[in-house]
Protein backbone atom coordinates (compact mmCIF):
# COMPACT_ATOMS: atom_id res chain seq x y z
CA UNK A 1 0.00 0.00 0.00
CA UNK A 2 1.59 3.57 -1.22
CA UNK A 3 0.59 6.14 1.73
CA UNK A 4 0.83 8.55 -0.60
CA UNK A 5 -1.90 7.22 -2.58
CA UNK A 6 -3.97 5.97 0.34
CA UNK A 7 -4.50 8.70 3.03
CA UNK A 8 -3.90 8.42 6.59
CA UNK A 9 -7.05 9.31 8.01
CA UNK A 10 -8.51 11.31 11.35
CA UNK A 11 -11.83 12.14 12.40
CA UNK A 12 -12.57 14.69 14.94
CA UNK A 13 -16.07 14.41 16.04
CA UNK A 14 -17.21 16.93 18.78
CA UNK A 15 -20.21 16.12 21.36
CA UNK A 16 -23.51 18.67 20.82
CA UNK A 17 -20.87 21.01 18.95
CA UNK A 18 -23.93 23.47 17.17
CA UNK A 19 -24.16 24.62 13.37
CA UNK A 20 -23.26 28.11 14.94
CA UNK A 21 -20.76 27.91 17.47
CA UNK A 22 -17.47 28.13 15.24
CA UNK A 23 -16.31 31.40 14.21
CA UNK A 24 -15.82 30.48 10.36
CA UNK A 25 -20.01 29.37 11.22
CA UNK A 26 -21.01 32.83 12.33
CA UNK A 27 -20.51 33.24 15.58
CA UNK A 28 -19.92 36.41 16.98
CA UNK A 29 -17.71 36.18 19.85
CA UNK A 30 -16.26 32.73 20.12
CA UNK A 31 -12.73 32.51 18.13
CA UNK A 32 -11.58 29.45 16.50
CA UNK A 33 -8.80 30.15 14.04
CA UNK A 34 -7.63 27.03 13.58
CA UNK A 35 -10.24 25.85 12.65
CA UNK A 36 -10.92 28.79 10.18
CA UNK A 37 -7.69 28.33 9.02
CA UNK A 38 -8.67 24.20 8.58
CA UNK A 39 -11.48 25.61 6.20
CA UNK A 40 -9.40 28.29 4.42
CA UNK A 41 -6.91 24.79 3.62
CA UNK A 42 -9.98 23.00 2.85
CA UNK A 43 -13.93 22.58 2.38
CA UNK A 44 -16.23 23.51 4.94
CA UNK A 45 -19.88 22.21 4.40
CA UNK A 46 -22.70 24.21 4.84
CA UNK A 47 -25.91 21.34 4.29
CA UNK A 48 -23.82 18.52 6.39
CA UNK A 49 -25.61 16.22 8.23
CA UNK A 50 -25.42 13.33 11.20
CA UNK A 51 -26.79 10.92 10.62
CA UNK A 52 -29.25 11.06 14.05
CA UNK A 53 -29.73 13.81 16.19
CA UNK A 54 -28.60 12.05 19.26
CA UNK A 55 -25.39 10.47 20.60
CA UNK A 56 -25.23 6.79 20.19
CA UNK A 57 -27.46 6.69 16.88
CA UNK A 58 -25.16 9.22 15.32
CA UNK A 59 -22.21 7.49 16.12
CA UNK A 60 -23.27 4.13 14.70
CA UNK A 61 -24.51 6.16 11.18
CA UNK A 62 -21.23 7.45 11.29
CA UNK A 63 -19.24 4.16 11.67
CA UNK A 64 -20.92 1.80 9.65
CA UNK A 65 -22.37 4.18 6.44
CA UNK A 66 -26.06 2.87 7.63
CA UNK A 67 -29.13 4.68 9.26
CA UNK A 68 -29.01 3.81 13.18
CA UNK A 69 -32.02 1.90 12.56
CA UNK A 70 -30.59 -0.20 9.99
CA UNK A 71 -27.25 -0.63 12.28
CA UNK A 72 -29.60 -1.74 15.18
CA UNK A 73 -28.82 1.52 16.98
CA UNK A 74 -31.52 4.28 16.72
CA UNK A 75 -31.67 4.98 20.64
CA UNK A 76 -29.20 6.33 23.31
CA UNK A 77 -27.62 3.98 25.73
CA UNK A 78 -27.26 4.78 29.06
CA UNK A 79 -24.72 3.25 31.73
CA UNK A 80 -27.02 0.57 32.52
CA UNK A 81 -27.49 -0.42 29.01
CA UNK A 82 -26.87 -4.40 28.06
CA UNK A 83 -26.96 -3.83 24.13
CA UNK A 84 -24.42 -2.42 22.13
CA UNK A 85 -23.10 -2.53 18.21
CA UNK A 86 -23.44 -5.76 16.74
CA UNK A 87 -20.27 -7.41 16.03
CA UNK A 88 -21.53 -8.17 12.73
CA UNK A 89 -21.36 -4.64 11.71
CA UNK A 90 -18.68 -3.53 9.69
CA UNK A 91 -17.12 -0.32 11.19
CA UNK A 92 -14.92 1.87 9.45
CA UNK A 93 -12.34 0.45 12.25
CA UNK A 94 -12.48 -2.82 11.03
CA UNK A 95 -12.73 -1.68 7.20
CA UNK A 96 -9.78 0.45 7.84
CA UNK A 97 -7.70 -2.54 9.64
CA UNK A 98 -8.42 -4.97 7.20
CA UNK A 99 -6.57 -2.54 4.32
CA UNK A 100 -3.40 -2.47 6.30
CA UNK A 101 -4.16 0.48 8.49
CA UNK A 102 -3.14 1.07 11.97
CA UNK A 103 -6.48 2.00 14.09
CA UNK A 104 -7.06 3.80 17.35
CA UNK A 105 -10.30 5.26 18.91
CA UNK A 106 -9.68 8.01 21.21
CA UNK A 107 -12.62 9.49 23.90
CA UNK A 108 -16.48 8.77 23.94
CA UNK A 109 -17.38 5.40 22.37
CA UNK A 110 -21.17 5.37 23.72
CA UNK A 111 -21.72 2.34 21.07
CA UNK A 112 -21.62 -0.45 24.17
CA UNK A 113 -19.91 -1.36 26.64
CA UNK A 114 -21.72 -4.45 28.90
CA UNK A 115 -19.49 -6.91 26.86
CA UNK A 116 -16.32 -6.57 25.49
CA UNK A 117 -17.83 -7.56 21.69
CA UNK A 118 -19.36 -4.16 22.15
CA UNK A 119 -16.22 -2.33 22.50
CA UNK A 120 -13.65 -0.50 20.36
CA UNK A 121 -11.43 -3.28 20.48
CA UNK A 122 -14.11 -5.72 18.69
CA UNK A 123 -14.67 -3.52 16.35
CA UNK A 124 -11.70 -2.77 13.98
CA UNK A 125 -9.81 -0.43 16.88
CA UNK A 126 -6.00 -1.75 17.54
CA UNK A 127 -6.38 0.82 20.29
CA UNK A 128 -8.55 2.78 22.95
CA UNK A 129 -8.38 5.40 25.61
CA UNK A 130 -11.53 7.28 26.29
CA UNK A 131 -14.68 6.95 27.90
CA UNK A 132 -17.82 4.57 27.19
CA UNK A 133 -20.49 7.07 27.05
CA UNK A 134 -21.75 10.86 27.91
CA UNK A 135 -19.75 12.80 30.25
CA UNK A 136 -23.19 13.30 32.11
CA UNK A 137 -24.07 9.73 32.81
CA UNK A 138 -23.62 9.97 36.35
CA UNK A 139 -25.67 11.01 39.53
CA UNK A 140 -27.45 13.39 39.78
CA UNK A 141 -28.27 13.81 36.14
CA UNK A 142 -28.49 9.96 35.55
CA UNK A 143 -29.24 7.41 37.94
CA UNK A 144 -26.39 4.93 38.12
CA UNK A 145 -23.56 3.34 40.70
CA UNK A 146 -21.66 2.91 37.85
CA UNK A 147 -17.89 5.92 37.68
CA UNK A 148 -17.11 7.87 35.12
CA UNK A 149 -14.16 5.83 34.20
CA UNK A 150 -11.35 5.96 31.79
CA UNK A 151 -10.71 2.73 29.90
CA UNK A 152 -7.67 1.73 28.03
CA UNK A 153 -8.61 -1.00 25.36
CA UNK A 154 -10.68 -3.06 27.71
CA UNK A 155 -9.83 -2.18 31.10
CA UNK A 156 -10.79 0.49 33.80
CA UNK A 157 -7.60 2.47 34.33
CA UNK A 158 -8.83 5.85 36.04
CA UNK A 159 -11.79 6.96 37.47
CA UNK A 160 -13.18 8.97 38.60
CA UNK A 161 -12.29 11.16 35.88
CA UNK A 162 -11.25 15.18 36.14
CA UNK A 163 -13.49 16.79 33.45
CA UNK A 164 -11.39 20.05 33.39
CA UNK A 165 -8.60 17.69 31.82
CA UNK A 166 -10.79 15.37 29.27
CA UNK A 167 -10.01 17.36 26.00
CA UNK A 168 -6.25 17.85 27.07
CA UNK A 169 -5.96 14.09 27.97
CA UNK A 170 -7.61 13.40 24.53
CA UNK A 171 -5.43 15.18 22.82
CA UNK A 172 -1.91 14.21 24.32
CA UNK A 173 -3.71 10.29 23.52
CA UNK A 174 -3.84 11.34 19.54
CA UNK A 175 -0.56 13.15 18.91
CA UNK A 176 1.14 10.14 20.98
CA UNK A 177 -0.77 7.83 18.49
CA UNK A 178 -0.10 9.81 15.10
CA UNK A 179 3.49 9.90 16.43
CA UNK A 180 3.99 6.42 17.14
CA UNK A 181 2.44 5.48 13.91
CA UNK A 182 3.27 8.06 10.98
CA UNK A 183 4.85 5.46 8.98
CA UNK A 184 2.28 3.70 8.28
CA UNK A 185 -1.32 4.59 7.11
CA UNK A 186 -3.24 5.05 10.04
CA UNK A 187 -6.96 5.87 11.28
CA UNK A 188 -7.70 8.19 14.17
CA UNK A 189 -11.31 8.54 15.42
CA UNK A 190 -11.09 11.37 18.33
CA UNK A 191 -14.14 11.34 19.68
CA UNK A 192 -14.59 14.46 22.15
CA UNK A 193 -16.46 14.38 24.91
CA UNK A 194 -17.16 18.36 24.70
CA UNK A 195 -18.87 20.26 24.37
CA UNK A 196 -21.75 17.97 25.93
CA UNK A 197 -22.57 19.05 29.34
CA UNK A 198 -21.53 19.38 31.83
CA UNK A 199 -19.15 21.20 30.32
CA UNK A 200 -14.95 21.75 31.68
CA UNK A 201 -12.38 23.41 30.30
CA UNK A 202 -8.45 22.97 31.87
CA UNK A 203 -7.29 25.65 33.45
CA UNK A 204 -5.00 26.88 30.43
CA UNK A 205 -8.31 27.48 28.64
CA UNK A 206 -10.72 28.42 31.25
CA UNK A 207 -11.79 32.39 31.51
CA UNK A 208 -10.18 33.32 28.02
CA UNK A 209 -13.26 33.36 25.66
CA UNK A 210 -15.72 36.10 25.10
CA UNK A 211 -18.15 33.73 24.42
CA UNK A 212 -18.46 32.32 28.07
CA UNK A 213 -17.44 28.65 30.01
CA UNK A 214 -19.09 27.48 26.55
CA UNK A 215 -16.78 29.67 24.81
CA UNK A 216 -14.07 28.17 26.65
CA UNK A 217 -14.84 25.01 25.50
CA UNK A 218 -15.15 25.17 21.94
CA UNK A 219 -12.02 27.39 21.83
CA UNK A 220 -10.26 24.47 23.43
CA UNK A 221 -11.40 21.84 20.82
CA UNK A 222 -9.97 24.51 18.59
CA UNK A 223 -6.42 24.74 20.07
CA UNK A 224 -6.95 20.95 20.24
CA UNK A 225 -7.32 20.29 16.35
CA UNK A 226 -4.44 22.81 16.06
CA UNK A 227 -2.29 20.76 18.06
CA UNK A 228 -3.18 17.54 15.51
CA UNK A 229 -2.45 19.47 12.53
CA UNK A 230 1.12 20.84 14.12
CA UNK A 231 1.90 17.26 13.79
CA UNK A 232 1.10 16.54 10.84
CA UNK A 233 3.35 19.40 9.77
CA UNK A 234 5.95 18.86 12.55
CA UNK A 235 6.05 14.66 10.71
CA UNK A 236 5.90 15.64 6.99
CA UNK A 237 2.77 13.84 6.71
CA UNK A 238 0.43 16.74 6.34
CA UNK A 239 -0.48 16.28 3.07
CA UNK A 240 -0.59 12.59 3.38
CA UNK A 241 -3.60 12.83 5.88
CA UNK A 242 -7.19 13.55 5.31
CA UNK A 243 -8.68 15.42 8.51
CA UNK A 244 -12.75 15.87 9.07
CA UNK A 245 -14.06 17.59 11.76
CA UNK A 246 -17.47 17.82 12.78
CA UNK A 247 -19.84 17.11 15.44
CA UNK A 248 -22.23 14.26 16.49
CA UNK A 249 -25.69 16.60 16.21
CA UNK A 250 -26.50 19.58 16.73
CA UNK A 251 -26.73 21.68 20.31
CA UNK A 252 -28.60 20.30 23.67
CA UNK A 253 -30.60 23.58 24.03
CA UNK A 254 -33.75 22.07 25.03
CA UNK A 255 -32.56 20.29 28.09
CA UNK A 256 -34.65 18.48 30.65
CA UNK A 257 -35.12 20.36 34.25
CA UNK A 258 -33.27 17.76 35.70
CA UNK A 259 -30.18 18.68 34.34
CA UNK A 260 -29.73 21.65 36.25
CA UNK A 261 -30.06 19.95 39.46
CA UNK A 262 -27.89 21.28 42.04
CA UNK A 263 -27.23 18.23 44.44
CA UNK A 264 -23.88 18.06 42.63
CA UNK A 265 -21.06 15.10 43.37
CA UNK A 266 -17.68 17.03 44.68
CA UNK A 267 -16.26 18.23 42.34
CA UNK A 268 -18.82 19.05 39.31
CA UNK A 269 -20.49 22.72 38.81
CA UNK A 270 -24.34 23.53 38.12
CA UNK A 271 -25.25 23.08 34.54
CA UNK A 272 -26.86 26.64 33.24
CA UNK A 273 -28.95 27.02 30.65
CA UNK A 274 -26.62 29.07 28.33
CA UNK A 275 -24.22 25.89 28.39
CA UNK A 276 -25.70 24.48 25.41
CA UNK A 277 -24.70 25.91 21.92
CA UNK A 278 -26.11 27.43 19.22
CA UNK A 279 -27.53 26.16 15.74
CA UNK A 280 -27.09 30.17 14.41
CA UNK A 281 -29.54 30.62 11.92
CA UNK A 282 -31.45 26.89 12.39
CA UNK A 283 -34.25 25.83 13.70
CA UNK A 284 -34.43 23.33 16.90
CA UNK A 285 -31.61 20.98 18.51
CA UNK A 286 -30.25 17.86 19.15
CA UNK A 287 -33.26 15.30 19.68
CA UNK A 288 -35.83 17.02 16.93
CA UNK A 289 -35.93 16.84 13.35
CA UNK A 290 -35.51 20.10 12.91
CA UNK A 291 -32.72 21.29 11.04
CA UNK A 292 -30.61 22.24 14.27
CA UNK A 293 -30.86 18.79 15.23
CA UNK A 294 -28.88 17.35 12.25
CA UNK A 295 -27.40 19.92 10.49
CA UNK A 296 -23.91 20.32 12.35
CA UNK A 297 -20.45 21.98 11.25
CA UNK A 298 -18.35 19.82 8.55
CA UNK A 299 -14.40 21.00 7.53
CA UNK A 300 -12.64 18.43 5.49
CA UNK A 301 -9.08 19.06 4.80
CA UNK A 302 -6.30 17.50 2.67
CA UNK A 303 -3.79 19.66 0.87
CA UNK A 304 -3.39 18.98 -2.84
CA UNK A 305 -5.90 16.70 -3.09
CA UNK A 306 -9.42 18.16 -1.79
CA UNK A 307 -8.76 22.36 -3.39
CA UNK A 308 -8.73 24.68 -0.81
CA UNK A 309 -11.38 27.70 0.24
CA UNK A 310 -13.98 25.70 -0.98
CA UNK A 311 -17.55 26.45 0.16
CA UNK A 312 -20.28 24.53 -0.44
CA UNK A 313 -24.26 23.84 0.43
CA UNK A 314 -24.36 20.31 -1.23
CA UNK A 315 -25.84 17.62 1.08
CA UNK A 316 -23.37 15.59 2.30
CA UNK A 317 -23.53 13.28 5.15
CA UNK A 318 -21.82 11.23 8.15
CA UNK A 319 -22.53 8.11 6.48
CA UNK A 320 -21.27 9.05 3.54
CA UNK A 321 -18.11 9.20 5.23
CA UNK A 322 -17.73 5.51 5.44
CA UNK A 323 -18.01 5.12 1.97
CA UNK A 324 -15.94 7.83 0.53
CA UNK A 325 -12.98 6.89 2.93
CA UNK A 326 -12.61 3.31 2.00
CA UNK A 327 -12.22 4.04 -1.37
CA UNK A 328 -9.75 6.58 -0.21
CA UNK A 329 -8.06 3.60 1.35
CA UNK A 330 -7.82 1.26 -1.61
CA UNK A 331 -10.83 -0.77 -0.22
CA UNK A 332 -14.33 -2.10 -1.60
CA UNK A 333 -17.36 -0.98 0.24
CA UNK A 334 -18.82 -4.00 1.44
CA UNK A 335 -21.35 -5.98 -0.61
CA UNK A 336 -23.00 -8.03 1.60
CA UNK A 337 -25.15 -5.46 3.08
CA UNK A 338 -27.53 -2.35 2.73
CA UNK A 339 -24.63 0.44 2.86
CA UNK A 340 -26.70 4.11 3.27
CA UNK A 341 -23.62 6.64 2.61
CA UNK A 342 -22.25 7.54 -1.12
CA UNK A 343 -19.18 7.50 -2.12
CA UNK A 344 -18.23 11.11 -2.39
CA UNK A 345 -14.50 11.15 -3.50
CA UNK A 346 -14.97 13.33 -6.67
CA UNK A 347 -17.11 15.82 -4.59
CA UNK A 348 -14.26 16.22 -1.83
CA UNK A 349 -11.35 16.36 -4.29
CA UNK A 350 -13.26 19.08 -6.71
CA UNK A 351 -13.31 16.81 -9.67
CA UNK A 352 -17.46 17.14 -9.49
CA UNK A 353 -18.73 20.39 -7.97
CA UNK A 354 -21.93 18.18 -6.64
CA UNK A 355 -22.61 16.07 -3.91
CA UNK A 356 -23.66 12.40 -5.30
CA UNK A 357 -25.92 12.32 -2.11
CA UNK A 358 -29.22 14.17 -2.94
CA UNK A 359 -31.49 13.38 0.07
CA UNK A 360 -31.55 12.09 3.10
CA UNK A 361 -34.78 11.13 5.71
CA UNK A 362 -34.61 12.44 9.25
CA UNK A 363 -35.05 9.34 11.85
CA UNK A 364 -35.93 9.95 15.44
CA UNK A 365 -35.38 6.38 16.64
CA UNK A 366 -37.12 3.97 15.17
CA UNK A 367 -39.60 7.07 13.90
CA UNK A 368 -38.89 8.34 10.19
CA UNK A 369 -40.15 12.14 11.08
CA UNK A 370 -38.54 13.90 7.66
CA UNK A 371 -37.22 13.82 4.21
CA UNK A 372 -35.52 16.08 2.75
CA UNK A 373 -34.60 16.24 -1.10
CA UNK A 374 -33.26 18.57 -3.02
CA UNK A 375 -33.60 22.18 -1.35
CA UNK A 376 -36.95 21.02 -0.13
CA UNK A 377 -37.50 18.90 3.15
CA UNK A 378 -40.98 17.47 4.29
CA UNK A 379 -41.87 16.44 8.24
CA UNK A 380 -44.52 15.03 8.95
CA UNK A 381 -45.35 14.58 13.52
CA UNK A 382 -48.23 13.77 15.70
CA UNK A 383 -46.91 17.56 17.56
CA UNK A 384 -46.83 20.14 14.29
CA UNK A 385 -48.73 18.24 10.91
CA UNK A 386 -47.42 18.34 8.15
CA UNK A 387 -44.78 20.90 7.28
CA UNK A 388 -42.95 21.54 3.92
CA UNK A 389 -40.15 23.72 3.89
CA UNK A 390 -37.18 25.13 1.26
CA UNK A 391 -34.55 24.80 3.20
CA UNK A 392 -31.92 26.74 1.12
CA UNK A 393 -34.73 29.85 1.34
CA UNK A 394 -35.72 29.57 4.60
CA UNK A 395 -33.01 27.14 6.67
CA UNK A 396 -34.37 28.94 9.91
CA UNK A 397 -37.54 26.59 8.92
CA UNK A 398 -39.93 29.41 9.45
CA UNK A 399 -42.06 29.35 6.70
CA UNK A 400 -44.33 26.23 5.97
CA UNK A 401 -45.34 26.14 2.45
CA UNK A 402 -47.67 23.23 2.66
CA UNK A 403 -50.65 24.60 1.55
CA UNK A 404 -49.24 26.76 -1.16
CA UNK A 405 -46.78 23.23 -2.76
CA UNK A 406 -49.81 20.25 -2.62
CA UNK A 407 -48.09 18.18 -5.21
CA UNK A 408 -44.39 18.50 -3.75
CA UNK A 409 -45.71 17.44 -0.64
CA UNK A 410 -47.54 14.62 -2.33
CA UNK A 411 -43.98 13.67 -3.94
CA UNK A 412 -42.04 13.67 -0.82
CA UNK A 413 -44.54 12.13 1.43
CA UNK A 414 -44.88 9.11 -0.98
CA UNK A 415 -40.86 9.25 -0.84
CA UNK A 416 -41.18 9.02 3.09
CA UNK A 417 -43.81 6.49 3.36
CA UNK A 418 -42.16 4.00 0.84
CA UNK A 419 -38.96 4.85 3.28
CA UNK A 420 -40.85 4.19 6.24
CA UNK A 421 -41.93 0.56 5.11
CA UNK A 422 -38.74 -0.31 4.30
CA UNK A 423 -37.41 0.66 7.79
CA UNK A 424 -40.17 -1.44 9.20
CA UNK A 425 -38.75 -4.57 7.48
CA UNK A 426 -35.48 -3.98 9.04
Amino acid sequence: METADHPNVIIILTDDLGYGDLSSYGHPTIRTPRLDRMAEEGLRLTSFYAAASACTPSRAGLLTGRYPIRAGLPYVLGPEANDGLSPKEITLGSALKSLGYHTAHIGKWHLGHHENAFLPTAHGFDEYFGLLYSNDMIPPWVKTDRPLTYFRNTDAIEGPVDQRQLTVRYTREAVDFIRRHHNAPFFLYLAHSMPHVPIYASEEHRGRSRGGRYGDVVESLDWSTGRILDTLQELGIDDRTLVIFTSDNGPWNNMPERMFSQELLPGHERIRPWHAGSTGLLRGGKGTSYEGGFRVPAIIRWPNHVPPDRVSAEILTAMDLFSTIIDLAGGVVPSDRSIDGNNATPFLTGVSDFSPTRSFFYCQGEVVEAVREGSWKLRITSDDGVQLFQVEEDPGERFNRAVEEPARVAALRARLEAFRDIVQQW
